[in-house]
Order: C-alpha cells, then sequence, then structure tokens
C-alpha cells in the first residue's frame, strides 16, 4: 500500500486518541474509541494483516463499543457534592 495512505491514518489515529481524551461527555469518547478502532482495523487492512485487521474490526470496533455502550447505560450518573 501506498506509505501516504498510512501516513495519513497514523496522522487520524493521534487526532482520534486526542479527542478522546478531550471528550467530556463518556458517550462521545467511547463512540470516538470506536472509530479510533475501526481506523486501526483499516490500517492493519492497508499493511496487509487481513486477518489482524477483520479480528480488530469485529472484537475492537464492534463487540468492545457495544459493551462500552451497555455499562454507561447501566450506570448512574453521580456528582460529588
Amino acid at each position: 500500500m501506498l506509505w501516504e495512505v498510512e501516513l495519513i491514518l497514523f496522522l487520524f489515529l493521534i487526532l482520534l486518541a486526542v479527542l478522546a481524551l478531550e471528550a467530556n461527555d463518556l458517550l462521545v469518547a467511547v463512540v470516538i474509541l470506536t472509530i479510533f478502532s475501526f481506523t486501526i482495523a483499516l490500517l492493519f487492512t492497508a499493511m496487509g494483516g487481513i486477518d489482524v485487521g477483520f479480528t480488530e474490526a469485529v472484537i475492537g470496533a464492534g463487540v468492545t463499543g457495544i459493551f462500552f455502550i451497555i455499562a454507561l447505560f447501566k450506570t448512574s450518573i453521580r456528582t460529588k457534592d
């Protein structure tokens, strides 16, 4: 694959990581982390690791994202007094 595409994906990963760390809403952070995981799957595929990319897309972006969202909705919001 072209190194330019890999460089763009790496820069996009750095941007997504910073956005996820700076997000104030937990649901937004989970969505950004899911997009981060899917971008890693694209990068693995671009580098020739088709099986690793597919596994990352299914488990990293799919299952983990769903588990995080379920955990968010099962918890209650409490603030300090």
